[in-house]
């Protein structure tokens, strides 16, 4: 077990500090307004001034839940996961409603479609035949968090119309 590391000069968290750490975090992908208080906070930075340099960051532009919500939602649907998935995602990130329903819209993805694409790279491109193959198929499709419409139109190899 290691040793926790001592700082000979430990210093006053300030401002600043947290404004550095916040921006290196947002370098790397876009964070919720939550994810990034809370790693702020894992940092040392007080939940006042995390407060404080979050809303700077999104009045400025630099910060974006809306940006977040959009970017998981693509991500998350090209790799091939569901609209409940997603959401629960989004929601587990304390995205608002509104916010979910717009990356949603941006979104413009054919979920059935996509479920039977899933579904064939998976299992490959003869549909279920009913039973226990069908079964399993339906549900690695729900882990996916595609909805039952979708699951049955994958496991017909066609989306409904």
């Amino acid at each position: 077990m290691r040793a926790p590391r001592k700082s000979p000069d430990r210093r006053e968290l300030t401002p600043a500090d947290a404004r550095a750490s916040a921006m290196r975090i947002l370098a790397r992908r876009e964070h919720s307004v939550s994810q990034l208080k809370r790693k702020l906070g894992q940092r040392g930075h007080s939940d006042q001034t995390s407060g404080e340099v979050i809303e700077s960051l999104a009045d400025s532009g630099l910060q974006s839940d809306t940006r977040f919500a959009e970017t998981l939602a693509r991500s998350r649907a090209s790799q091939g996961y569901g609209p409940q998935r997603i959401r629960a995602e989004l929601k587990e990130a304390r995205i608002p409603d509104a916010e979910i329903r717009a990356a949603f819209e941006a979104l413009e993805c054919d979920f059935a479609q996509r479920a039977i694409e899933v579904r064939e790279r998976k299992f490959g491109a003869m549909p279920a035949e009913r039973g226990a193959d069908s079964q399993k198929q339906y549900r690695f499709l729900a882990s996916r968090g595609f909805e039952s419409d979708q699951i049955r139109a994958a496991l017909k190899g066609e989306p409904d119309e």
